[in-house]
């Protein structure tokens, strides 16, 4: 089975050493909306508007398959 990587920007980079061994690409979205969706949740104010939070997800050979990036900011 395929193993797929989610590596996070917030603050840092902190890069998914392990990854995860999912059936296909469709599986690693799945996975990285669900994770993406209980990191943020994790956040507690702490993402605000000069700062980004991106989870970018690659198969074991490093292509980006899928890239999810919040971007907060004022409005003008």
């Amino acid at each position: 089975m395929p193993r797929y990587f989610f590596h996070i920007t917030h603050e840092r980079h902190e890069p998914d050493l392990e990854g995860e061994e999912l059936p296909d690409k469709h599986a690693a979205w799945k996975e990285a909306t669900v994770t993406a969706g209980q990191i943020l949740q994790g956040l507690d104010g702490k993402l605000t508007p000069d700062r980004g939070w991106r989870m970018e997800v690659v198969d074991e050979f490093q292509n980006t398959l899928y890239v999810l990036h919040i971007h907060a900011e004022k409005p003008k």
